[in-house]
């Protein structure tokens, strides 16, 4: 092991500040930073949201989130691109890719709300149907990310519905069909779904997207909700046929597809592949 001390921001948290927002970080949390604490080399700081980031980015290799509301304002992006543009990597799980939600004229629904955040980060979320059970497909064997993957595997996870920003500049090494989606089955509003894949109804999983020297890698994968974080009202008839959610719930977390893409992802931003 290299005597070289890499440093390591972890940012693991819901909205409003301390608060679950429906998931459970603190297994999340634990489970990161046990991957980085196998590494005897790897230093690491922990946050719950973006605040501050301008303290812990300049002396960080590995940027890694886990987050459910928290999202960078315009100031702390800056920040960030600056540092992924100058070498970074971030890795960024789950929620990653929500953030704000506005209140529609005379509704009571919700909207997402895209920002530069979004554009660096390379996608964007626009909403997900209840938990449902799906095939993850590999679509990049090749890629470091993809190491040690079998050809597909099935997991039980929120359907996230993800906008990729930067189409041109990313590389979808993961992708999913679990068919259309009308508006009207989801939790946010949206006007047109802009997160299928040319040619069909296939959804990226994960992709990595490069910028200048560094890159940012991301997947949608990652729910996981206790009894005292579930904020799931309902769930797709796969998971549960009366629709009731499971209290308790490994998600992804539960299946060795996704233990070892969080490993790879490690690696990765790690500069170990």
């Amino acid at each position: 092991m290299s005597n070289e001390v890499i440093r390591a921001h972890l940012i693991a948290g819901g909205y409003p500040p301390g608060q679950p927002a429906g998931h459970d970080h603190d297994y999340a949390r634990l489970k990161i930073l046990e991957q980085l604490n196998e590494r005897d080399n790897v230093h690491a700081t922990v946050a719950g949201d973006y605040t501050d980031i301008e303290k812990w980015l300049p002396q960080s290799q590995l940027l890694i989130t886990y987050v459910a509301g928290p999202f960078a304002n315009d100031e702390q992006n800056t920040v960030m691109r600056q540092w992924v543009e100058a070498g970074g990597r971030w890795l960024a799980l789950h929620g990653s890719s929500g953030g704000k939600a506005a209140r529609m004229p005379d509704s009571n629904r919700r909207t997402m709300v895209k920002m530069p955040y979004h554009e660096t980060l390379g996608g964007f979320f626009l909403t997900h149907p209840p938990i449902r059970k799906f095939t993850v497909e590999i679509d990049d064997k090749k890629h470091p990310l993809t190491k040690g993957l079998p050809e597909s595997f099935e997991t039980i996870d929120e359907p996230y519905m993800v906008e990729l920003t930067k189409p041109d500049q990313t590389e979808v090494v993961m992708t999913s069909d679990w068919g259309p989606v009308p508006p009207g089955d989801s939790g946010f509003y949206y006007e047109k779904d802009t997160s299928t894949l040319p040619g069909g109804t296939r959804r990226a999983i994960a992709f990595v997207r490069r910028i200048s020297q560094g890159a940012v890698a991301y997947t949608t994968l990652g729910h996981k909700h206790t009894p005292t974080t579930n904020s799931q009202r309902t769930v797709d008839v796969s998971v549960a046929a009366d629709g009731k959610p499971p209290l308790d719930m490994m998600g992804s977390w539960g299946t060795e597809g996704f233990r070892t893409l969080l490993r790879n992802g490690i690696a990765w931003g790690l500069g170990e592949e």
